[in-house]
């Protein structure tokens, strides 16, 4: 039958006296651009049909997921598969008498068939990642990196079947190769191996998640993860450079994630006041009555006043001199009223942990440590809650007689 509808052109271009080679070319020609010119009419019509009745599918239905195979272009693709089985069934007519050339061009379409395959799944699985990027629940998982895996399955297979179709040698027979050269396969693909095994690791125990805020000092990233994908992690810094890192280093170096501050109830202030040791002293009586004005600390002062007062007597302390027995002292005044001021700010989480300590002498000061957690956990909502904090107790210092310590200039060494 093939060879009947070949020659129907062929006869006719004989009759007229054209000899038999220019003939047979003749008749390629024609029926090959028949061919083409048939297989191009009918991927327009298909592709005009899917495009509308995907688009009206769309539309009517309540799930976006057909939108994301329409963006994809996932129906355009499928619009191919009618052309290249039209072309399938043709080709040998067109070819009858180039057997060799007939060879190479039903390879080369089954080639093109395999290509088509891989583009058509590569694009669903870009929907699917798209869609599932929609849903909450999935948001901030490395989708990227399973759809790569995916893929590259798809493409090992994919090229497998195109050795096997260009060298007429049966699969299984290159998946033998493969195993004999495992050492060069594993050597070429270690990156991508690694970060496959990072990837499942990273999601397993839920390490990193898009959208978290990382620091990592050994590439100079700190920012939010952006994207989680098969061989690298992207982290977008907070001067919105873009910062590389591979994804088996997740799992091999060590990194922080501000995941936990974020979701709970508060950011960490841990700042000191280094006070210079010559401003230390024990308050007097006097003293102790200007600094009851300050309303914060007044009733704390009236009651550990007078508690001091009844235990030097009861234990019969000499108070002439101020060492002798219990006294107060301006940093130990300071620090109750920094306690008090952070306890009746409204910025300040009260639920979490709030203190004020000191921490050992050094040769710059002793430092007075705030450690409390701000409400407002957005980097400049913070930064403003912690300065306005600071502000006020660097300026209430000179209240408690206190000073900051800094460090002497000499002046003369300047001219």
């Amino acid at each position: 039958m093939e060879k009947e509808t070949s020659r129907l052109l062929y006869d006719y271009l004989i009759k007229t006296g054209i000899s038999e080679t220019l003939t047979a070319y003749l008749n390629l020609t024609i029926l090959m651009a028949a061919v083409l010119v048939l297989a191009w009419i009918l991927d327009w019509v298909i592709w005009k049909f899917l495009r509308a009745f995907s688009i009206r599918i769309a539309r009517q239905s309540k799930t976006n997921f057909d939108n994301f195979l329409v963006a994809n272009r996932v129906p355009r693709y499928f619009a191919h598969l009618a052309p290249m089985f039209l072309l399938f069934k043709t080709m040998p007519v067109a070819f009858i008498d180039f057997d060799f050339a007939r060879g190479i061009a039903m390879k080369t379409l089954q080639v093109m068939l395999v290509l088509l395959a891989l583009s058509i799944i590569k694009r669903v699985f870009r929907s699917i990642n798209d869609y599932l990027k929609t849903k909450p629940r999935f948001r901030d998982k490395p989708l990227d990196s399973y759809i790569q895996v995916f893929m590259i399955f798809g493409w090992s297979v994919g090229i497998l079947a195109i050795l096997a179709i260009v060298t007429n040698v049966q699969v299984w027979k290159f998946f033998t190769a493969l195993g004999a050269g495992s050492a060069i396969i594993l050597l070429i693909f270690k990156d991508s191996i690694l970060g496959l095994v990072a990837s499942i690791q990273v999601s397993a125990n839920d390490m990193v998640r898009i959208g978290d805020w990382i620091t990592f000092d050994k590439y100079g990233a700190d920012g939010d993860v952006i994207e989680i994908n098969l061989a690298t992690v992207k982290v977008q810094n907070f001067d919105k450079t873009i910062t590389t890192i591979p994804t088996y280093a997740l799992i091999s170096d060590s990194f922080k994630n501000w995941r936990g501050m974020q979701e709970s109830g508060g950011r960490r202030i841990k700042r000191a006041l280094n006070i210079s040791q010559k401003s230390i002293r024990f308050l007097s009586d006097k003293d102790v009555e200007a600094l009851k004005k300050i309303q914060l600390i007044q009733p704390y002062l009236s009651d550990r006043n007078e508690k001091i007062k009844a235990f030097n007597i009861e234990n019969g302390r000499n108070k002439e001199l101020a060492i002798n027995g219990r006294n107060l002292t301006n940093i130990g005044v300071f620090r109750k009223y920094i306690t008090d001021y952070l306890e009746n700010h409204s910025a300040v989480n009260k639920g979490m942990t709030l203190m004020v300590r000191q921490l050992a002498p050094t040769p710059q000061g002793i430092p007075l440590e705030i450690y409390a957690f701000s409400a407002d956990k957005r980097w400049e909502n913070y930064e403003y809650v912690m300065a306005d904090i600071f502000d006020h107790l660097m300026a209430a210092l000179p209240f408690f007689d206190l000073k900051v310590f800094e460090l002497p200039v000499d002046f003369g060494q300047n001219v």
